[in-house]
């Protein structure tokens, strides 16, 4: 799982995003979007709460940080768009909500420095208001 969620899921969204063509923002945009049905996939067969089955893995923690901006960030700023993590892929969303509420997640997330260090810039001073409700709270 290492070897494809970093260069097509984590770093997918940047390739998504900074695209300066066409094609290449729809190919590397459907290429998230196929890694995150795989995800929702994986965690559809798992065993427990984690990618995995019951115990956190190094998968998990590479995985979380694109998990936990993407409704945030990278659905509006950076195009994603075919689909929002907390209402199309419910797996993965229960995962994020778990996660969420262990040591060294939650605590160290914190969804308006993530919004406003990718809307704030010099041209533009504007944070966005969503998403509402909060990604996790609409869980809890």
């Amino acid at each position: 799982m290492n070897g494809w969620v970093n260069p097509v899921l984590n770093t997918g969204v940047y390739k998504t995003g900074f695209a300066t063509e066409q094609g290449s923002h729809e190919k590397a945009c459907i290429e998230v979007f196929e890694a995150l049905d795989r995800v929702g996939d994986i965690l559809a067969n798992s065993k427990g709460e984690y990618l995995f089955g019951e115990h956190i893995t190094e998968a998990d923690v590479r995985l979380y940080p694109t998990i936990v901006g993407f409704d945030t960030a990278y659905y509006t700023l950076f195009k994603c768009n075919l689909k929002i993590i907390r209402h199309d892929y419910p797996k993965i969303q229960r995962w994020l909500v778990n996660l969420d509420g262990q040591k060294g997640f939650g605590d160290t997330t914190d969804f308006e420095h993530i919004k406003k260090g990718y809307t704030l810039t010099p041209r533009n001073n504007l944070v966005l208001l969503g998403p509402t409700p909060d990604m996790l709270l609409a869980e809890k």
